[in-house]
């Protein structure tokens, strides 16, 4: 199956503001432990010094895809399986030592599941020492003869150090070496060979760079974190040698002579650092002295057997290492005795607990509760690093749960404040932890992006450096010329040497027995010896006389020599104080320069900061609205494309429907014109008949058979007088009209005719006729549906026109037809036959709504053609 490779992405890291305090991220390495069989299945690979590669082992349950996933993680550095322990300490651990002589803290803690080498690593093998006792040896390789005389600093219980003065200190001393033997390991005893292989580093490295004017005392602790109580592993507590301090399950035996150890409680102190209240503090001297310490309490930290690991480690441990140091005072002989020049600089070395899965170690009891808090402990740290990580790259200010755990709460200070953090990932490669391995690698990608202070320097000391071997060169000067002039400067030789000088130079004094009365040579000789003996003292007085007043003439030249060298140090000193008040002036200067820029740097990153925020959100509004205008532009396109569709097939449906209407109307106007032709036929065959020969109107007969079969009404009398003949009159007699009546209008016989006084008729509308009158009526004749002639009175307003014309709007319609009242149909006539389709138009049901239409003839009355009054409303004059 093929597999796809890919890279655990990174979230950008956000650009934060500017700060006065410079970070560094924290270090983060990595360390494969080797295979424990050779041909064992392994699921880690070292693709490069920086780069691992993870991958699920053979059939292990694939992703979705059907593919499995390799995904590569990066760390500052990676080591691989034949890494040795110095090449690690060389990396890791040796910058925090030198940080440490240099008077900064730091903190070194290993991470890792169970069974992955992270004790090894701390601590090292017969013959291969681990990262402890390397730091240990160049401690005190740098320091060693430097270092302060025991009890010189002392430390107190609010997690600070004093220094006393040599009577103290010497006080002391005494009194240590007055008690009875302590079990306290001590520098002057021999090595215990358990671990005597683990300290003999071969490699002596050091410091270059050592205040040589500071002395320095090294103070070590160490602690257990055991189910979230923290424990002191060198404290001393009344031992049974009969019954065991702990039974199988870790808890204390029922015994009166022997008290359980009590849990420690964390303080903060003044400067805001986490300490543990009553913790054995042990001032050691050697890396010897300091590796017993630890291994002492090594002893009593909880270890047990599960199925993953035969020596695992229930609890996390740390060994924490104090380096105090102080300057010597101006002679460069004594301490200074000034607790604000002391510097106390910690180094915390960590070896957490491996992570583990119950169900693969198979804990019960015990050993289950101490798999839940060591979880739950490593569990605290990852969202104390998470939150940390959030607030750091997001701006947010969400609070850190450190006091969820004692462990992360220990460790408050180093992430809150000054200090160098770096974490040393131990993998197993074997397939078994491959998940755990995958959780820890993710874990340890995001603790790289947490940023730590860096530690600030310490402010340099007023006195003049090399004072200490000034002082030494001094007192080997004067010893050396003590030698010269009188022998050796130690008074005991010298009185043994003066009393050799006298008995070799004084002659024997003869023997003073008088055995005879007469002997007269004793005395002579007796006074003889004597007498030079006198003048060999005088001798000798007269030599030391002379010495003595050759070493006052010497004192005086030295006390002299003294004095004007004190005099040429105190010119040079004084210049050199006029130089440096003007270099402080001139670093003064700078500073308030420096934060001038600082403070002009900080406004133009604030003010690039909101420009870069116009211009992002510029940015998204141009390109929203460039989005908006492609989605209106293809909207636009589309509507174009949609409406010259809807053109096009609204253009042919038109098209065919004009094309359908013309050839009706063509057939319509055809039909008409024939209708016309006929009538005009008839017409012009009633015109030319003789006038005394009038024949009934072939239609008015037709009719009148028609209503005679149809209608039951009786027919009207013949008796009946004649009707006069009138003329109607128009509504508007009383006005100005022209009255345009075509040539081609036929004349009626109807009784109402349109008669309109004062009016001008002309055949033709013209403007002369236009512009003399306000009215004007057209008559218009056309062909009734039923054959008859229909004429029409159109009627309008004539207005002037802005530009001197004439114009008619028209405003109303008069009709006027002929209808023969009997050849209708009545409505009350019930045994008349249904009439034909084509007559259906032009016949009515009674009489009285014919009267009633007749009589009315309102304008705008919609009772149909043919027998209504048209009219149109009036417009308004625009």
């Amino acid at each position: 199956m093929k597999a796809s490779r890919t890279k655990t992405p990174r979230k950008p890291v956000l650009k934060k503001s500017s700060n006065t305090s410079l970070k560094d991220p924290v270090g983060v390495y990595c360390r494969v432990r080797p295979l424990s069989v050779q041909d064992q299945e392994c699921c880690i690979e070292v693709i490069s010094e920086t780069t691992i590669q993870i991958h699920p082992p053979d059939g292990y349950r694939i992703f979705r895809n059907g593919e499995y996933r390799e995904t590569q993680y990066t760390f500052k550095e990676v080591f691989g399986t034949l890494v040795t322990q110095k090449a690690l300490f060389d990396v890791v651990a040796r910058p925090l030592v030198e940080d440490l002589i240099r008077g900064k803290n730091g903190l070194l803690f290993t991470y890792g599941v169970t069974g992955s080498g992270k004790t090894h690593t701390m601590t090292g093998s017969p013959g291969d020492g681990g990262l402890l006792p390397r730091c240990l040896d160049m401690i005190f390789n740098s320091i060693g003869p430097f270092q302060a005389k025991r009890f010189v600093f002392k430390l107190d219980d609010k997690n600070g150090v004093d220094v006393q003065c040599e009577v103290d200190a010497l006080l002391e001393r005494q009194k240590r070496d007055a008690m009875p033997i302590p079990k306290t390991p001590s520098g002057k005893r021999q090595i215990d060979p358990e671990f005597a292989d683990m300290i003999s580093v071969r490699d002596h490295c050091k410091v270059e760079e050592v205040e040589e004017d500071n002395v320095y005392s090294v103070f070590v602790s160490y602690i257990e974190i055991y189910n979230n109580y923290i424990y002191d592993l060198l404290e001393e507590i009344p031992f049974d040698p009969i019954k065991p301090k702990w039974n199988s399950c870790n808890t204390p035996v029922q015994n009166g002579d022997f008290i359980p150890p009590q849990s420690k409680v964390l303080r903060e102190d003044q400067n805001h650092n986490m300490y543990v209240i009553g913790c054995t503090e042990v001032e050691v001297k050697s890396t010897e002295e300091a590796f017993e310490v630890f291994w002492r309490g090594q002893k009593k930290r909880r270890i047990a057997n599960t199925q993953l690991n035969r020596e695992s480690s229930r609890s996390h441990s740390v060994f924490m290492i104090k380096l105090a140091q102080a300057p010597l005072d101006a002679d460069g002989d004594n301490v200074l005795q000034e607790r604000e020049q002391i510097t106390l600089s910690q180094m915390s070395l960590v070896d957490l607990a491996g992570s583990e899965r119950t169900n693969r170690t198979k804990a019960e009891g015990n050993r289950l509760r101490e798999a839940g808090n060591i979880n739950q402990s490593l569990m605290t740290l990852r969202t104390c690093i998470e939150v940390l990580r959030e607030n750091q790259m997001y701006g947010t200010n969400k609070m850190v749960p450190y006091r969820d755990s004692k462990l992360t709460h220990l460790f408050k200070n180093y992430f809150d404040g000054e200090g160098k953090v770096r974490m040393i990932v131990c993998v197993n490669p074997k397939a078994e932890d491959y998940e755990e391995s995958l959780q820890v690698m993710r874990f340890a990608e995001m603790t790289q992006e947490v940023e730590v202070a860096r530690p600030v320097d310490k402010p340099l000391f007023g006195l003049t450096p090399g004072r200490r071997f000034r002082n030494q060169a001094f007192k080997d000067e004067l010893s050396r010329k003590l030698e010269i002039r009188g022998g050796p400067i130690s008074g005991e030789t010298e009185e043994q040497s003066v009393t050799e000088m006298l008995l070799q130079n004084f002659p024997p004094l003869p023997s003073c027995e008088l055995l005879d009365v007469n002997d007269d040579q004793t005395l002579p000789r007796l006074i003889e010896v004597l007498e030079k003996r006198h003048r060999m003292r005088q001798m000798l007085s007269e030599e030391f006389t002379k010495n003595v007043l050759a070493f006052k003439t010497m004192l005086q030249e030295f006390d002299s020599s003294i004095v004007s060298k004190e005099n040429y140090a105190q010119g040079k000193l004084t210049e050199k104080e006029k130089m440096i008040a003007g270099q402080k002036m001139e670093i003064e200067r700078l500073e308030k320069k420096t934060k001038t820029l600082e403070y002009k740097i900080e406004i133009l990153e604030k003010t690039t900061t909101i420009y870069e925020e116009d211009k992002r959100n510029l940015q998204q509004e141009l390109e929203s609205k460039s989005q908006k205008l492609q989605r209106q532009a293809s909207d636009k396109r589309r509507l174009e494309a949609r409406l010259q569709g809807m053109v096009t097939e609204t253009t042919m449906k038109w098209e065919k429907e004009c094309e359908r209407r013309v050839a009706a109307k063509q057939l319509e106007m055809q039909n008409k014109l024939w209708v016309k032709d006929e009538k005009l036929k008839q017409l012009k065959a009633i015109v030319t008949e003789p006038k005394n020969e009038k024949p009934e109107r072939p239609s008015r007969e037709k009719d009148r058979e028609k209503a005679f079969q149809r209608s039951a009404s009786p027919p009207p009398a013949p008796t009946a007088p004649p009707v006069r003949l009138r003329h109607r009159r128009s509504r508007s007699a009383g006005e100005r009209w022209v009255d345009h009546k075509p040539p081609s209008n036929v004349p009626t016989e109807t009784v109402m005719q349109p008669h309109v006084p004062h009016a001008i008729t002309v055949a033709a509308a013209n403007e002369k006729a236009l512009a003399k009158c306000d009215k004007y009526m057209l008559t218009h004749q056309e062909l009734a549906s039923d054959g008859e002639i229909e004429t029409k009175l159109i009627k309008g307003d004539v207005y002037r026109t802005r530009g001197g014309g004439q114009a008619v709007q028209f405003t109303d319609i008069e009709t006027l037809k002929q209808e023969s009242p009997t050849g209708r149909k009545r409505r009350s006539s019930p045994s008349s036959p249904t009439p034909p389709e084509d007559a259906a138009e032009s016949e009515w049901t009674d009489v009285e709504t014919r009267c009633s239409v007749a009589v009315e003839m309102r304008a705008g009355s919609n009772l149909g053609p043919g027998y209504q009054h048209h009219a149109q409303p009036k417009r308004r004059k625009p």
